[in-house]
């Protein structure tokens, strides 16, 4: 089994920068992109060296339950473990675009927005969410953040809220054919001839985890990784994942016990630990 720990390690070990050219040829990637999400499922996998992809395919078969859908998240579900959602920018502020999916504290196995196929890859019904957060340029990696959905979002009923109340606003227009539709609505037969039809999307965004965790870290200029784990969560890994971080022995990885806002109400401070490694 794999977690964030195990992943944070593996890059330590393993501090590829230049993440396109890594994956250029083999893997026939076409961009940064498809590299970075490539690059952090090595990292949990922990074959971010292994050029055998029969070997790849055969760890990533063990440890991965669910390895994603372009239009529904998440991006990987760990077997029995957490779920992760992988964001690329090119600018190292700038806020990530979620689309028609709000931002999410978790992942249940009852939400409308993930696929059939992700409900029943194992038996599962909540999996904690963790956001990877990669700032590329066309080729490399500048810096990832990996920052858990309980500290990053609040709780699914305030984004419910709002989106229920566009829906409810949108069915209240008098006159218009009204679909089914997991989007905000859909209307149909807009025109005299009933061929035009009108989908109503949201396009949700939140901030940057470098800029929401700001008063936490200081950005440098070179390669980083910064991850922010509750303490709780942290505390629930295997002693041999913790053992094995704690214990690494590389002066450019540091670990510290911070406290960050609670997203559902920022009077409140949650018990977190900062992890970064530089090169």
């Amino acid at each position: 089994m794999t977690n964030i720990l195990e992943a944070i390690v593996n890059i330590a070990n393993n501090p590829i920068v230049k993440i396109k050219n890594h994956y250029t040829g083999r893997n026939r990637v076409n961009n940064v992109g498809e590299a970075l999400e490539l690059f952090i499922k090595d990292a949990f996998a922990n074959t971010i060296l292994e050029k055998d992809e029969q070997i790849k395919i055969k760890q990533y078969n063990e440890l991965f339950s669910w390895l994603g859908n372009q239009n529904h998240p998440p991006d990987m579900m760990i077997s029995q473990g957490d779920a992760i959602e992988v964001k690329k920018t090119q600018s190292p502020n700038s806020d990530l675009a979620l689309n028609s999916s709000y931002p999410k504290t978790n992942i249940l196995s009852n939400s409308t927005m993930i696929t059939q196929e992700c409900r029943t890859c194992e038996n599962w019904t909540e999996k904690d969410l963790i956001y990877c957060v990669g700032h590329t340029t066309d080729e490399s990696i500048k810096s990832l953040w990996m920052v858990y959905g309980s500290i990053y979002a609040a709780k699914h009923e305030t984004y419910q809220i709002i989106k229920q109340k566009i829906i409810d606003g949108i069915n209240e227009i008098p006159n218009v054919e009204l679909a089914e539709t997991n989007e905000l609505g859909r209307v149909n037969r807009v025109d005299p001839l009933g061929i035009t039809n009108l989908r109503i999307r949201g396009m949700w965004q939140i901030q940057n985890p470098r800029k929401v965790f700001s008063y936490l870290h200081t950005a440098g200029n070179s390669f980083e990784l910064v991850a922010v784990i509750p303490t709780g969560k942290y505390n629930s890994f295997p002693e041999e994942s913790k053992s094995k971080i704690e214990n690494l022995k590389n002066p450019n990885l540091t670990i510290s016990d911070v406290k960050v806002k609670d997203p559902n109400n920022p009077a409140k401070l949650i018990e977190t630990k900062l992890i970064v490694f530089k090169l």
